[in-house]
């Protein structure tokens, strides 16, 4: 069965789970998992774990992500971006240097309002329908933080590009609103590209058309996700035993830390944590019985 990772340059009004549908129908293979979800109105790099390979999806989400996103100042929407209903309009007069001083006061780690329109939930119910039901519920902010933020360039009048490299759970959208209000003539989210996520980027990016020609051709394997730890090879029978048993390898002379496990043939087994002289696995990519 195919396993591995593609990372695909999600097309707009594609929803992040309608790309993991049409994916199993093309690499008939159940087991699939995104890292990171990316609104519709989004395009980018979206990585899609394959088979066992979906078992890293877990990992996946809790890196840095990395975005190109168009800032329209002087428009508030009730989905902060452009996709929403336009609640009011304001004059606009600001400069790209008033812009960028700004913009020092969002970097760091900062708190961020959930946005209304959102998939998180409150009493079982998801933000986003209430919203569409006409409610809105107090959210406390969350701590994120943003990495980097710059601007590239004035694209319009009232229009910026923006690169922003965040932490797990930012909302470039809520970011591009609060800079709006910041300002003071209010601002929404006109674009939102994905350059990176998970450490892979656009440059490794392939489309769902070209998964449709070449298949399985395109998927990397799993243990690429994992390469900025060492490799360790079990050195004997009794070794890649126990690790395929699910038990701790005896190892001397390692430093704490994460290893990627192969077994005696050098196919990858295992993230696993070196502690107390043994490789305890953290995460096995072996099929039962293999």
């Amino acid at each position: 069965m195919p396993s591995g990772i593609v990372i695909i340059d999600k097309p707009a009004d594609w929803t992040s789970m309608d790309v993991c549908a049409k994916l199993r129908g093309i690499l008939r293979e159940r087991r699939i998992g995104h890292g990171g979800t990316l609104d519709p109105m989004a395009t980018g790099v979206l990585p899609v774990f394959v088979g066992t390979a979906a078992r890293a999806v877990e990992f996946a989400e809790q890196g840095s992500k990395e975005y190109l996103a168009g800032l329209r100042l002087g428009v508030v929407t009730n989905t902060q971006d452009s996709t929403g209903e336009i609640l009011e309009t304001r004059d606009v007069n600001v400069s790209r240097a008033a812009l960028e001083a700004v913009l020092e006061r969002f970097k760091g780690d900062i708190g961020q309002v959930p946005p209304m329109y959102s998939a998180l939930k409150r009493n079982g119910k998801k933000l986003y329908e209430l919203a569409r039901a006409g409610k809105e519920v107090h959210r406390d902010p969350r701590p994120v933080t943003i990495h980097e933020l710059e601007v590239l360039e004035q694209t319009g009048q009232n229009s910026f590009l923006l690169r922003v490299k965040c932490s797990k759970g930012t909302y470039v959208r809520t970011l591009c609103h609060d800079i709006g209000q910041t300002l003071g003539c209010g601002g929404c989210m006109d674009s939102l590209r994905r350059t990176m996520a998970a450490g892979f980027t656009l440059e490794q990016a392939v489309t769902l058309e070209q998964v449709q020609e070449q298949g399985e051709a395109l998927l990397l394997p799993v243990d690429r996700f994992f390469a900025a730890y060492p490799a360790y090879r079990l050195a004997s029978p009794r070794q890649e035993h126990l690790c395929r048993n699910g038990n701790p390898v005896p190892v001397r002379n390692l430093t704490g830390g994460f290893y990627r496990v192969y077994g005696q043939d050098g196919v990858f087994l295992c993230l696993s944590r070196w502690e107390n002289g043994r490789l305890v696995s953290v995460k096995n990519f072996f099929t039962s019985g293999g």
